[in-house]
């Protein structure tokens, strides 16, 4: 079971997430609005955040710059979700520091795959070297 922090303004898009995260066994903390997920990320150390990119306060590229600049939030995989599906969306969330990106509308196949590949690739492997 993970603790997902959810960073998204849109009540329709929240009540979605937390269908798809609870029913998935997974504790979901909720923001809506990146000031509020910041300081969430910070006291709560979720395993993962999922930003939407368009916020009301801080645009979710700047909010995924700003946690990967503090030491406290750094380590925390961030997967971005948007309903811009271009290469070039693709490549602008990298460059912020995201870790992955899952297009809106959300498939559950699809997004469940993208929460393993960047939780894996997140994780230190033990024991090699």
């Amino acid at each position: 079971m993970l603790r997902i922090l959810v960073i998204e303004d849109s009540p329709i898009n929240m009540v979605l997430m937390a269908a798809i995260l609870e029913h998935a066994g997974h504790t979901m903390l909720k923001a809506e609005t990146a000031g509020i997920g910041l300081e969430i990320a910070r006291q709560h150390q979720p395993d993962l955040v999922l930003m939407d990119l368009q916020l009301p306060d801080i645009d979710g590229l700047a909010a995924t710059r700003l946690l990967k600049a503090d030491p406290k939030t750094r380590h925390i995989p961030v997967i971005a979700l948007t309903a811009f599906a271009m290469q070039r969306d693709k490549d602008q969330t990298r460059a912020a520091g995201c870790d992955g990106y899952v297009a809106k509308p959300i498939r559950y196949k699809e997004f469940f795959a993208e929460v393993d590949r960047v939780l894996a690739e997140s994780r230190p492997t033990v024991g090699k070297g």
